[in-house]
């Protein structure tokens, strides 16, 4: 089974790709920036306030495919600066509490928009 995921409660997409996509017992999230889902705005300049939004950005996209966050099995931030990298952990670490995914962070010279972090992620379901 194949589907293309898309829904209100996160931002639409900037370019020509779908917010999720599952694939068998696979949900692809693609990278969620800090914008409102009603606005389509950057939520705040603050890096803490941009890491929880794009965390619910993706939390919306998980749970319209049918997904819960501890199915959330792998997730790579992509951050403008790595001094920022503690701030982000914790609201990360919030966020999953004793969930674990496995997760790469990776400093690049610019990320859309000009925000300051971006997040995708990976879910699996048994079947």
């Amino acid at each position: 089974m194949k589907k293309i995921i898309n829904t209100n409660d996160a931002p639409s997409a900037v370019g020509p790709y779908s917010q999720g996509y599952v694939a068998g017992n696979f949900l692809f999230v693609s990278g969620q920036i800090p914008f409102d889902p009603k606005t389509n705005a950057l939520v705040s300049s603050d890096v803490a306030i941009q890491t929880k939004q794009s965390l619910d950005n993706i939390l919306a996209i998980v749970k319209e495919a049918g997904f819960e966050k501890e199915d959330i099995v792998k997730c790579q931030i992509f951050l403008s600066d790595m001094n920022n990298f503690a701030i982000i952990n914790e609201v990360y670490a919030s966020f999953f509490g004793s969930h674990k995914p496995a997760r790469a962070a990776v400093e690049v010279s610019r990320l859309p928009k000009d925000v300051d972090v971006e997040i995708d992620a990976i879910c699996y379901k048994a079947g």
